[in-house]
């Protein structure tokens, strides 16, 4: 059965690496038993969610027996209205990562390519590997994008082009004029540009892709609630497109894909315009009391435009590891192809300063 079953699944299917997701913290802790770890890995809101948010899904729970609305339509109103847009220019996905999968299923087919940035976000690439598609991958400029050779890479099979901004894991950016020329030359295939943390940035010449859509058709615009409203653990994101294109993307996405705890609970997260202040707040002193540490500690870093940094520490596999012991959860990047680097998500103060200070013992800086 083994050897038929082998039979049966496509080679490029075989031969995908699954995404190595960051464990919850209970599970760390009874693995290695330790208590009072702080993580750090996944790039969530120290915060937690706004307590709106908590009570709309209190309130809701209750009608778990009946299924959700399919197209969400209160939260599709309310956020078409604060990015002025129109309704129909939404689509909404179990986090942005479902949104990423429908746009290769409804363009992408075997033979196929999809342009994206070496140091990129990995499900770029695995979705696409997993239809049979081919990856055409730019390298970097000082680990960011070069959207130049992006450009470049481009030929008459490529479906998709994929543009993380900001990049995770690396925290940089393109900024307007940068986006613009690289949509003024491309053709008219969709361009995804993928803004999971794009309220954490700070940059003031960060494009708004909203507003850039009117003048590009093809831009499609990715955004999640999972990260600066952090409501990472019930999975909602959402797509700004073109209304044409969503219409197609609707064709292939499941009827109840987005939960109703899920939908009440982001529908009240965007009236809490306070919450989300106190989170940017938070990640900006995080950012400072971190860059400031390591720059004394003379370890290299990233510039970031995000909730988290990219540093260099020689073996990132073994840091992790031992950084792991030590009760503090980080991210190893050699699955990135950046085996000298670690990823830290932003925290509270308190949790900051065990990082730096765990990591400077374990380093020899302290």
């Amino acid at each position: 059965m083994k050897q038929r079953l082998k039979e049966l699944v496509p080679e490029y299917i075989r031969n995908l690496k699954p995404y190595e997701p960051g464990k919850p913290l209970a599970e760390i802790e009874r693995e290695l038993g330790i208590k009072r770890s702080v993580k750090m890995a996944s790039n969530e809101n120290p915060l937690g969610p706004s307590p709106k948010a908590l009570k709309a899904l209190l309130k809701h729970a209750k009608c778990v027996n009946v299924y959700p609305d399919g197209g969400c339509f209160y939260l599709r109103e309310k956020l078409a209205k604060k990015l002025s847009v129109r309704p129909g220019e939404l689509i909404f996905g179990n986090g942005s990562n479902e949104i990423i999968e429908l746009l290769l299923r409804c363009f992408v087919k075997p033979g196929d390519n999809i342009v994206v940035s070496q140091y990129s976000f990995l499900m770029y690439k695995i979705i696409a590997e997993g239809l049979g598609a081919e990856i055409r991958e730019a390298p970097a400029k000082n680990l960011g994008h070069d959207l130049e050779a992006m450009a470049g890479m481009i030929n008459d099979k490529t479906r998709l082009v994929f543009i993380a901004n900001p990049n995770n894991p690396t925290g940089s950016y393109a900024d307007k004029r940068q986006l613009t020329k690289f949509l003024s030359a491309s053709p008219k295939i969709p361009i995804v540009v993928d803004e999971a943390y794009f309220e954490y940035v700070e940059a003031r010449d960060y494009p708004d892709t909203p507003a850039l859509k009117k003048r590009f058709s093809n831009l499609v615009t990715l955004r999640t609630f999972s990260k600066a409203y952090g409501l990472a653990g019930l999975r909602v994101g959402y797509g700004i497109g073109n209304s044409d294109l969503i219409n197609y993307l609707n064709r292939v996405r499941q009827p109840f894909n987005v939960n109703s705890l899920a939908q009440a609970s982001a529908l009240a997260a965007l009236s809490d315009a306070d919450h989300i202040k106190k989170s940017l707040t938070l990640n900006r002193l995080g950012k400072k009391q971190i860059f400031e540490s390591l720059a004394k500690m003379g370890i290299d870093f990233m510039p970031t435009e995000g909730n988290f940094i990219l540093l260099k520490v020689g073996r990132g596999r073994k840091v992790f590891e031992d950084m792991l012991l030590r009760g503090v959860v980080v991210r190893p990047m050699d699955v990135y192809g950046l085996p000298e680097y670690i990823r830290v998500t932003i925290g509270k103060k308190e949790d900051n300063r065990k990082f730096l200070t765990e990591l400077a013992s374990l380093l020899g800086k302290s």
